[in-house]
């Protein structure tokens, strides 16, 4: 509602007079841009204290379950932290902050001009993509690979990371040549020198990305101050550079 929404904008003006400590659970996709965007928080609210834990988005909610101490949980893949409110573990309805892409990306061959239909005629051993069992950014790389029936034949060359990061270091290796990856990792400096090609977003389900506070942290109020900075106009310019696409924010 438009209330809360001015609410939350109001309430990430204010300063954080408390200095309960805030602990953040978060997709790897995130980690660039996450990390920016709490360097700024703390360079306007000096007292704050976060710490951020990366991993995959399924792992972190079979981690919540069992009563993991996060305050905040930012997930690659809504369902995760809407089955969690749901179930009772998180105490905020999720909060689309983004969406995702995933790109084809290697530190060895140029990729520039390699369509996703072309893989299967590159000269390659290994191709990384995250463990689609508990990570969305895997799961929607299978569904790419699926859609242009390519699965099948790419199977026996796939490798696997635990999440999108772990992917992506395991091209930057040499365990793979190639890898689908985060389009905001293959932004980042050192890997955007690279080049990537852009995986078109109508071969799988989108990466409806969405935050919210666990019950662990829902008497946090350093913790709900944060969230509301995240739907700050400073916070989506820091997305947006990482070619997250940013929702429109709620007025309704």
């Amino acid at each position: 509602m438009r209330i809360l929404w001015v609410f939350s904008l109001l309430l990430c003006m204010l300063p954080v007079r408390a200095s309960e400590p805030v602990t953040i659970a978060a997709a790897s996709d995130l980690r660039y841009a996450l990390d920016e965007i709490i360097a700024l928080y703390q360079s306007e609210h000096p007292k704050a204290r976060i710490r951020v834990s990366y991993g995959s988005s399924g792992k972190i909610s079979t981690q919540i379950r069992h009563g993991a101490p996060f305050d905040l949980f930012f997930s690659a893949d809504i369902q995760f932290p809407e089955q969690l409110y749901a179930e009772g573990h998180v105490s905020t309805a999720p909060e689309l902050y983004a969406i995702g892409r995933i790109v084809l990306w290697s530190p060895r061959l140029d990729l520039t001009e390699v369509t996703l239909s072309q893989l299967n005629a590159l000269n390659f051993r290994r191709l990384a993509i995250a463990q689609p069992a508990h990570a969305p950014y895997g799961l929607r790389a299978k569904e790419a690979l699926q859609a242009l029936g390519l699965w099948d034949a790419l199977e026996p060359k796939l490798v696997y990371g635990e999440n999108i990061a772990q992917t992506a270091q395991m091209a930057q290796s040499g365990a793979a040549e190639v890898a689908i990856i985060a389009l905001s990792l293959a932004r980042f400096p050192q890997l955007s020198r690279h080049g990537y090609q852009l995986i078109p977003s109508d071969l799988h389900q989108p990466l409806t990305q969405a935050y919210s506070v666990t019950r662990h942290g829902a008497n946090n109020a350093s913790a709900h101050h944060f969230a509301a900075f995240m739907q700050s106009s400073e916070a989506r310019s820091i997305l947006e550079h990482y070619g997250f696409e940013l929702p429109a924010r709620r007025v309704e």
